[in-house]
């Protein structure tokens, strides 16, 4: 992964998310997740790392967004 950037983390508010998972599927759920209830950059790829099991993927949060209702009652996100 890229060194995080001073900017990425200038604010409060502003976050670096980076994800280990066992495989694609598991990481775009988890960004489509984050990606539900805050600003989130987009994702088109993971990355893997040689020798190393899963894969990893990196996206950015604005938590300065307002946070949609939820839909469901319960829900734990």
């Amino acid at each position: 992964m890229e060194a995080i950037n001073d900017v990425h983390v200038s604010e409060p508010g502003l976050i670096v998310v980076d994800v280990a998972a066992a495989d694609d599927e598991a990481a775009f759920a988890f960004h489509t997740a984050l990606a539900a209830r805050w600003a989130t950059t987009s994702v088109e790829r993971t990355t893997r790392e040689a020798g190393q099991p899963g894969v990893r993927l990196r996206c950015y949060l604005g938590l300065r967004q307002p946070l949609p209702p939820p839909d469901h009652p319960g829900d734990p996100l």
